[in-house]
């Protein structure tokens, strides 16, 4: 895939956020990350995720991987 096409792997951490009714400000807290590496998954422009921050968003915001990560090919 050519570096300038995006990722056909959506991040749905607004709509959990707003679910939750917590901030992204928040969830960085509670999660160990900054907030500028938490918005930058936020907006889809992340190129990888740990398993461990995958685990760590999971369990704060009570949700599946699932729920935070959708395929959706081009």
């Amino acid at each position: 895939m050519p570096a300038d096409e995006g990722t056909a792997i959506m991040v749905k951490l607004d709509d959990l956020l707003h679910a939750r009714r917590m901030t992204l400000t928040e969830l960085a807290d509670r999660v160990g990350l900054t907030l500028a590496n938490l918005s930058i998954l936020k907006t889809g422009k992340a190129k990888a995720i740990r398993f461990s921050t995958l685990e760590a968003i999971c369990r704060e915001l009570e949700c599946q991987p699932g729920d935070l990560l959708a395929y959706r090919p081009d």
